[in-house]
This record gives structure tokens, C-alpha cells and sequence, in this order.
């Protein structure tokens, strides 16, 4: 955010040639570079277990670039340029000769480039080999840098509260916190970092944007395809553990947080926590009556058969595990008080969409009869953060004519619409602020462990009670029918961006 490009990088990817590498990190990279955003001295070194040639390497990831990359297929000038800079490193994570070779290869472009470099680790590894990687970082002196050397680690952070608990103490016993860089590729995400600046920026809306005038939140991350080929994971985490407690709730925090003293990141950063710990604790009552679990049924998505999820790959034909979820929550805060906050997330869903939804209270008296206002849908505030990148105001206003009628109209803000420069990814975002030192989108330790004190009733009481009735949704619906009852008591329903037959006033750019 701040952009106080570094003199010179040294990159390690620990699975460097795993699927991660591959789609989003080295594509973001090489599109930093093009777009000037990284040093001029610089290396990437992706870390594998198994021997490869370097040039077979870089074609493997070219053919990422060009797959995953938003700017199109590289150029033979742009990826020649980027590849001398690109390297593969054979070396098994947990033995020490590679450390050893390592710390011996970044001292040596420390030393070619006059000075000490940043060094930016990446755990792109399945959970179990964070520790010995970590712990042969440290053994080398490899991060000793507090103010040089960062740490970048993936989801999931922990499967639960304790061992949260025991990963954090692994991670700031080898480095200290201000090094280490919890990465959640939603924060990153253009459009919910535009409602910081939509909230902060407008006083048109920080000043509404409380009980007085909000009546409830929802907040929608639905994924249209199933499980897939990720069945084993899948089994283990469930859409609770895989999005509530991180992607979900990390929204919550962004619309709910109170505005704080700087945009420097531990003043965010604090705040986002605040929203955490001030969340109503769930009791066994909360859990059987405000949250929602559900399993997909076999059925068709987009005209083609979409097997059940208990026939998945490596699920087991019994399995429990939800792959939809719907809750309401309460911020015991004076600003948020009695206002609920509605989450959902499901597999195999209607459609692929991530929405927050602030919706108003109605007026205290309406002047206008149900002649006049012939569409009564309240005042909202949609927030689409993919893939739309739309943001729309939903009002009501005098539909042309003699007569008084009045209607709901959109005032809509896209991206696409008002900006010619192109929208970063969110790795894109992300990297660099680690490269930079900004840790204002990541998670500090204690937001992890808030976050999973948050879910943890929710999953003992789960685990101590009657099985569900699983499958309980057809793929390409919105979930359960108890989802739909859930907001129902709230009289209103989940909302989607408005469809066809409500006027548009579109922000255009100059």
C-alpha cells in the first residue's frame, strides 16, 4: 500500500512447482515485473524435492504465465527478461544441505548487489512441513533480519483453536510476529479494499453506517462448482473450517470495524480484532437455532450430471461433513448493537458470487401508499467483490410521468466502467506489500485464534450432536430450505445484485 520498493529481493518458494507456484504466485510475480513494481536486482527461487531441469522449469512456468496471467500470453521479450531472474532450486524441505546451500546462495547476491536484500519465504506446503522449514530457517540465520526477512504462510491456519495456538508458537519462537505474514487472498481483493476507502473516504455513508439506520448484513461467498478433486481436504475442513472461519469472517471485520487512528497496519489491523472479540458468544441454543449446515445432493450444474458429494473422490459415502453453511451472528458493540449479520457459503451453489450486503431500515413514515410505491424493496447497499466488481446503491425514486409512481432505481459503480487501468489479482496486491513490509492486509496471531474461538462452539456442539440429514440441497440452488427460514424470521431474504426491470444510473468515467 505504501510502495517503498526494496533495493533488491532474494524470493524463496518452498513448492515451487506445486499447483499454487504455478497458477497465481510466479504469474503474479511476472506481472509485478512487467508493470515496474519489482527491483531491479532480484531473484525467484522455486524449491522442489524432486531433480528437474532448469530450462524444463521455465517452461513449466511460462505455461502458467500464459494460462493464468490477466494480462495474456508473455511476450518473448517480457518472459526472457523475467526468466534470468527465475530459478529452480532442487532440495528436499526438511534435511539441512538445503539450508545450507540456500544461505550460501543468498549471501552470495547479497554480496553481488552491495547490500543486504529482503528475503521473502514462501510456505507454499501442505500444513505438516511448516515446521521443519521453519525451524531450518531459523537453525541458518537464513530470517534473522527482523526488519529484511519476511514470512509468507497459507491457510489453513491450524484446523483448530489449539492447534492455532501451537502454530503460532512455532512461528514466533523462530521469528517475531512483525515478520510473519498470514496470507488470505480475499483481503487482497480489489473491491474489499475499496470498501475501506468507500467507508472512511464518504461521510455520506460513515455516518449511516450503524444500528440507526442498518437494519442487517449479509455477507455471501458462493462457489458454483463442487468439491471436485480436493475430496480428501474437503473431508477434513468442511465449509466452516475452509470459509467461515477465515474468509467470511475477515469480511465481517472490513464492514463492521470501527474506523481506526491511522492507516498505518497494526491500527487496522487492531480494530479488525476488536470486531472479533466483541462477536455475542454462541451458546448450544445459537447453534441449534441461528446456524445452517448443508450437504449437496447428486443433480446437474449448467446441464451437466454433478455427483453428490458423499460420491466424490475420496469422501466417504457417510460423510457428515457440510459443504454449506448459513449463520447469525451479533456484534455486542454500541455501533452494531441488535443489528445481525447473516454469512453463508456453499459448494455446487446457483452461481459463483461473493456479495456483502448492507440493507437499510425503512423510513420512520411512509407518505406514499402501495398505489404510489408500487415496489417496496428497501434501501441497500450491494457490494459485489467478484465478478461483478460492482458496487450498487439501491434507492427509490418518481418513475417519469404525470402521475406520482415510484420505483426502485440503481446507481451503480463497476470497475470496469469507470477505470481503464486494470484491476491487480489479489496475490499480485499481496506480494508486493510483503516485498514492501505492509502487513495491513495479513493476520496477526491473536485475529487468527479470535477468529477460531469464534467457530469452535459451533463445531463441539456439532461434533456431540445427531447426525444431519444429509444431502439436504440440489446443486445449482441457493442451500437448504432452512437457510431461506433462517433471514425469513428477519422478514427479508437473501438478496443477489438486482436483475432485469430495475433501472440503472451508471458512474461513468471522465
Amino acid at each position: 500500500m505504501n510502495h517503498k520498493q526494496p533495493a533488491s529481493a532474494n524470493i524463496v518458494i518452498f513448492g515451487g512447482k506445486g499447483d499454487l507456484a504455478w497458477r497465481k504466485l510466479i504469474p503474479a510475480f511476472f506481472n509485478l515485473y512487467t508493470s515496474g513494481f519489482l527491483p531491479k536486482q532480484f531473484s525467484i527461487y522455486g524449491v522442489h524435492y524432486e531433480k528437474m531441469p532448469e530450462k524444463a522449469y521455465e517452461a513449466y512456468i511460462l505455461e502458467g504465465v500464459n494460462t493464468f496471467s490477466q494480462y495474456g500470453k508473455a511476450t518473448n521479450k517480457e518472459w526472457k527478461k523475467f526468466a534470468a531472474h527465475l530459478f529452480f532450486f532442487e532440495g528436499d524441505f526438511t534435511t539441512e544441505d538445503t539450508y545450507r546451500r540456500l544461505s550460501l546462495l543468498l549471501n552470495q547476491n547479497d554480496k553481488s548487489w552491495g547490500g543486504r536484500a529482503v528475503r521473502l519465504f514462501y510456505y507454499s506446503v501442505a500444513p505438516r512441513f511448516i515446521e521443519p522449514i521453519s525451524l531450518q530457517l531459523a537453525q541458518h540465520h537464513l530470517a534473522s533480519d527482523v526488519h529484511m526477512d519476511r514470512i509468507v504462510v497459507e491457510k489453513p491456519f491450524g484446523s483448530d483453536l489449539q492447534t492455532a495456538k501451537e502454530l503460532n508458537q512455532l512461528l514466533t519462537k523462530q521469528f517475531r510476529e512483525k515478520q510473519i505474514y498470514r496470507i488470505d487472498h480475499y483481503l487482497g481483493k480489489e473491491t474489499v479494499q475499496n470498501l475501506m476507502a468507500f467507508r472512511f473516504a464518504n461521510i455520506v455513508f460513515e455516518s449511516i453506517w450503524n444500528n440507526n439506520y442498518i437494519e442487517h448484513v449479509q455477507i455471501t461467498v458462493a462457489e458454483h462448482i463442487g468439491v471436485g478433486g480436493r475430496g480428501g481436504y474437503y473431508e477434513q475442513a468442511g465449509a466452516l473450517k475452509d470459509m467461515i472461519q477465515n474468509h467470511l469472517l475477515q469480511l465481517l471485520c472490513v464492514v463492521a470495524m470501527e474506523p481506526p487512528v491511522s492507516f498505518e497496519a497494526e491500527d487496522v489491523r487492531n480494530k479488525k480484532v476488536d470486531v472479533l472479540k466483541a462477536l455475542r458468544p454462541l451458546t448450544k441454543i445459537d447453534v441449534a437455532k441461528n446456524i445452517v449446515r448443508g450437504q449437496y445432493s447428486e443433480g446437474k450444474l449448467d446441464g451437466k450430471k454433478q455427483a453428490a458429494y458423499r460420491k466424490e473422490k475420496n469422501v466417504n459415502p457417510k460423510s457428515t461433513t457440510e459443504t454449506f453453511v448459513a449463520l447469525k451472528l451479533f456484534v455486542d458493540n454500541w455501533r452494531w448493537k441488535n443489528v445481525p449479520f447473516y454469512l453463508r457459503t456453499g459448494k455446487a451453489m446457483a452461481k459463483a458470487t461473493s456479495l456483502i450486503v448492507i440493507q437499510f431500515k425503512p423510513v420512520p413514515h411512509n407518505l406514499f401508499g402501495e398505489k404510489i410505491v408500487t415496489d417496496t424493496r428497501p434501501n441497500q447497499l450491494i457490494i459485489s467483490i467478484q465478478p461483478e466488481m460492482e458496487t450498487t446503491l439501491l434507492f427509490h425514486a418518481k418513475e417519469p410521468g404525470v402521475q406520482m409512481k415510484i420505483k426502485p432505481v440503481e446507481m451503480d459503480f463497476t470497475y470496469k466502467e469507470s477505470y481503464d487501468t486494470p484491476v491487480p489479482e489479489a496475490y499480485e496486491t499481496l506480494l508486493l506489500d510483503v516485498l514492501e513490509g505492509d502487513a495491513t492486509l495479513f493476520m496477526r496471531a491473536d485475529q487468527v485464534e479470535a477468529a477460531w474461538k469464534v467457530v469452535t462452539p459451533i463445531m463441539e456442539a456439532w461434533k456431540k450432536g445427531t447426525a444431519p440429514r444429509f444431502p439436504n440441497y440440489e446443486p445449482g440452488s441457493w442451500g437448504p430450505k432452512a437457510a431461506r427460514e433462517l433471514i425469513k424470521e428477519q422478514g427479508c431474504e437473501w438478496t443477489l445484485l438486482p436483475e432485469n426491470g430495475v433501472h440503472k444510473i451508471k458512474f461513468k468515467k471522465r
